[in-house]
């Protein structure tokens, strides 16, 4: 890394973490309604400090939700041009009796910063915006063009995003993504992720007699829902983990020898179970552990629920059961096949004396790219360099349905370089970011706008 941008990154560090910790303080909750002035306050505050980091043509541009905030720096047309997506909104912070701090009060404790959005994602796209600001500061130019597009509503599920890109293909124009809404593999071992896994939610809902019955009067007489529940539910899997449902791995590709070695090395079981206090794990048999999370499918029941949930007893057969089923998707897979296969063992699986109803919800499709794409090498190159350790090429168990968006409607190539933990609570109370990355993580961020420009030029 040339000397003046670590110089300047050194000199900047306090006022950068002092203007991190008022972004974090605004509490632009997407989901909640009450919040919807303090998501636009975000939105301004972030449009702002990209204005005196030195982006242009800065613009705070409408959705019929929450609004997108994009600027630019573009340099030379022959350059490649990247395109920096995040969200400025967060997650609700219930149960706030649960914190052991303010969630929007941030505090820094043994270089580590605790608050809500301080991992996911505002910490991260901080640092994006702190990525131009220094190396424009520093050199006064960049070695790329660069564009950002923070969305706030991306804690809901992107509602108009989508439609947004539609209507701004030519703002949006670019070569590359780069997205720092992911984890590292480890405290030490940097990751840039080449496949995401896609989803299929859905909704089944069983109904039995026209309302909650004297378990008494009418019990060995009728279905009970939660029984018939239990039942079909049991029906998706066998005893060996493996999904039963007829053509659900037709379209699975199969793991490379490479990636399974890669995964049999990063998989450490018995620190898994430490982590997460189980005294086994479980999945599809025949899989190391880490090739179960990245490249092998699944289906979860996510919630489960009928009849009487008060306290004490109340002996009634419920009339109805609800599920709520994801199953996440690994390439080729396809969401809408899936949901119409789930929807066909459903049914063909019912139990007597019950009526079904499933809704398909969510869905988005897996991504995975090339690895010896230039712009995985130039962030490769860029993480090795900032970490003093070789970066590991990962795929991620989560999907991001925005970089599915961002590829088929822009051809972009989605670049995951984030510098989270798992271990730091995002979506909980206590979230938290370690320091010690977002230094090496801006360090890595500033490097890989210049390998991208020697590797695509």
């Amino acid at each position: 890394m040339e000397e003046p941008i670590v110089t300047t990154l050194e000199k900047n560090r306090d006022r950068y973490l002092k203007q991190m910790i008022e972004f974090l303080s605004i509490p632009s909750i997407s989901s909640d309604s009450t919040h919807k002035a303090d998501v636009r306050r975000a939105a301004e505050w972030l449009a702002n400090d990209l204005k005196n980091g030195g982006l242009r043509h800065v613009q705070i541009l409408e959705t019929a939700g929450h609004p997108v905030v994009y600027a630019d720096y573009l340099t030379d047309e022959n350059k490649p041009t990247v395109l920096c997506y995040g969200h400025y909104d967060v997650q609700p912070v219930d149960p706030v009796d649960q914190w052991q701090t303010d969630p929007f009060k941030p505090e820094i404790r043994d270089d580590i910063i605790y608050g809500r959005g301080t991992s996911d994602d505002k910490g991260q796209v901080f640092m994006l915006v702190k990525m131009a600001e220094t190396i424009l500061e520093a050199t006064g130019t960049l070695p790329v063009n660069l564009k950002f597009c923070f969305e706030g509503e991306e804690e809901i599920g992107s509602a108009h995003l989508d439609g947004f890109v539609d209507a701004h293909l030519d703002l949006l124009k670019a070569d590359v993504l780069l997205v720092s809404d992911t984890t590292m593999l480890g405290m030490d071992q940097p990751a840039v992720s080449y496949g995401l896994r896609g989803i299929c939610g859905l909704e089944v809902r069983l109904r039995g007699p026209k309302g909650d019955l004297h378990s008494g009067v009418y019990g060995g007489a009728v279905q009970n829902t939660l029984h018939a529940m239990v039942d079909l539910l049991a029906s998706l899997h066998d005893h060996h983990g493996r999904v039963t449902v007829d053509g659900f791995y037709d379209q699975v590709k199969p793991l490379t020898n490479e990636e399974r070695k890669v995964c049999e090395t990063l998989s450490d079981d018995d620190a898994l179970k430490k982590e997460l206090d189980v005294d086994t794990l479980y999945g599809e048999e025949g899989y190391p552990t880490v090739a179960r999370i990245w490249s092998r499918p699944t289906l979860e029941l996510n919630g489960v629920y009928g009849g009487f949930q008060g306290e004490g007893l109340k002996t009634v057969i419920p009339s109805t059961a609800t599920a709520k089923i994801t199953c996440r998707l690994v390439p080729d897979q396809d969401p809408a096949l899936i949901g119409a296969l789930l929807k066909k063992h459903l049914k063909d699986h019912l139990p007597a004396g019950v009526k079904l109803e499933v809704e398909l919800m969510d869905h988005a499709d897996p991504f995975i790219m090339p690895v010896d794409h230039p712009a995985l090498q130039a962030a490769h190159n860029a993480l090795e360099k900032a970490f003093h350790t070789k970066a590991i090429l990962s795929r991620q168990g989560g999907s991001v349905p925005i970089v599915n968006t961002f590829h088929d409607k822009l051809g972009l190539a989605p670049i995951l370089m984030g510098f989270g933990l798992d271990s730091e609570n995002f979506h909980a109370p206590n979230e938290h970011f370690h320091l010690k990355n977002f230094d090496r993580g801006l360090r890595a961020l500033t490097e890989f706008l210049f390998e991208l420009s020697k590797q695509m030029n």
